[in-house]
């Protein structure tokens, strides 16, 4: 399991590095590329295995319904194999990067089976509007 957060910096090619405690548990005992994709606000980054298992879920909706299409579009079509390269960086695709707004600060976050790749602004938003939720949001999921 993916936890914690971490800032980095993104480099002019669209290169980040990966913390090192969360590198092992991306790595593919088969050799297979974590899979990067967009999510909502960010870029979510799957070890291989786990990435199956969401494309798996994504695909055993109802195909006929146009929200599970749009979902399965979304988040299908954006997926691409982001090897970790020797320096632990991984190279975030322009139309990822441009999903994400990630440009320079980036805040990394474990959550639970993935990683999200966020704009720290944006990050910093977010968990702002989580906070102000958070108490009304808990109750609704029995936290």
């Amino acid at each position: 399991m993916f936890r914690g957060r971490f800032m980095h910096t993104m480099d002019p090619k669209g290169r980040v590095s990966i913390p090192v405690s969360f590198r092992s548990l991306l790595r593919d005992d088969e050799g297979r590329a974590p899979i990067l994709t967009n999510l909502q606000h960010c870029a979510a980054l799957f070890a291989h295995a786990a990435w199956l298992e969401v494309e798996d879920e994504l695909t055993r909706g109802p195909a006929m319904k146009p929200e599970v299409q749009a979902v399965q579009r979304f988040m299908v079509s954006g997926a691409t194999e982001c090897p970790i390269d020797g320096a632990g960086r991984i190279l975030v695709p322009p139309y990822l990067r441009k999903h994400a707004a990630l440009e320079k600060d980036i805040v990394i976050a474990g959550v639970g089976k993935r990683v999200e790749l966020w704009n720290s602004d944006r990050f910093t938003r977010d968990l702002e509007r989580t906070t102000d939720n958070l108490s009304a949001w808990a109750q609704d999921l029995r936290l």
